[in-house]
């Protein structure tokens, strides 16, 4: 396939087997985890876990990548289309609320062959927010929840942190276009979120202008209660940052605190993290669980 599925527009041939472009994966799924998982927001997690799918490779670039052995070195199995399909239907048989495809941009061709036959229960497009319009829109009637990132709306400051300075208004069009698919969040009987959108922002050290700077625009854009925001404080230094000094280390109290009350003051409905959500555990272990 000549790939154009994200912002990048690589435009390169990705064999079954062979990726090349910013991805570098090839047109068939590459996973590295498949289980229950039980750390997102209380309304998809429930009590029994979402059903999360972890992609490898990725169509950014964040230099604090909590998930660099898949997205950055792309540790995973290579599975075909049919296997995924029994991944997402043996999650379902484990007790899974809905099925969360992790970092699904670039394999959006995938899921959507995955998806053909509808699921049982929801499906999650859990993605870093670096989505094409049109891409997204290939995929109406089959994503339930969208959970996308809102990482930053400054240009340079994605540029330099996630090598994708269009990224703001690549993210804000991509976010848009999710609400028009699934219109305001919908829960069933026993609060888990069954059709919307929720939107995380990742408080980053020495970034609380951002992480203000996004809860304006969400709260400008979608009418009060229509889609949730998860302000979260999980932020740990990974990786060589040494070229980023400026954050390597973890939030201050007084960062996270001025966030939560901006959250608070904006009466931006969602979910507050607390700031011992700082802890390495919070990434799961990658070694091909479930595939």
């Amino acid at each position: 396939m000549i790939c154009n599925l994200c912002p990048r527009r690589c435009g390169v041939l990705r064999t079954e087997t062979e990726g090349e472009g910013w991805c570098r994966m090839p047109a068939l799924p590459v996973a590295a985890r498949a289980a229950l998982h039980h750390w997102e927001e209380p309304p998809i997690s429930g009590k029994r876990g979402s059903g999360t799918v972890f992609f490898s490779g990725c169509s950014l670039g964040c230099v604090f990548c909590q998930n660099e052995a898949i997205s950055h070195r792309d540790f995973g199995k290579a599975l075909t289309v049919p296997r995924l399909r029994e991944i997402c239907l043996e999650l379902i048989r484990q007790g899974a609320h809905n099925i969360n495809f992790v970092n699904p941009t670039h394999y959006a061709h995938i899921v959507r062959q995955v998806l053909e036959e509808p699921l049982p229960v929801p499906v999650v497009w859990n993605t870093g927010g670096y989505d094409r319009v049109k891409t997204l829109r290939a995929l109406e009637g089959r994503v339930d929840v969208y959970l996308p990132d809102l990482k930053y709306l400054d240009p340079e400051t994605a540029g330099r942190y996630s090598a994708a300075p269009d990224y703001p208004g690549a993210a804000q069009a991509a976010i848009e276009e999710m609400f028009r698919q699934t219109g305001p969040c919908q829960f069933d009987e026993a609060g888990l979120l069954t059709r919307g959108v929720v939107i995380r922002h990742l408080i980053l050290p020495g970034q609380t202008a951002q992480a203000k700077a996004v809860m304006d625009w969400v709260a400008r854009t979608f009418p009060k209660g229509a889609v949730l925001f998860s302000l979260m404080s999980q932020y740990t230094p990974w990786g060589d940052l040494s070229a980023f000094p400026e954050l390597d280390r973890r939030l201050r109290r007084g960062e996270m605190e001025s966030c939560a009350d901006y959250m608070r003051n904006l009466d931006l409905p969602g979910f507050c993290q607390e700031r011992t959500s700082a802890r390495e555990e919070y990434t799961p272990p990658f070694d091909l669980t479930g595939l």
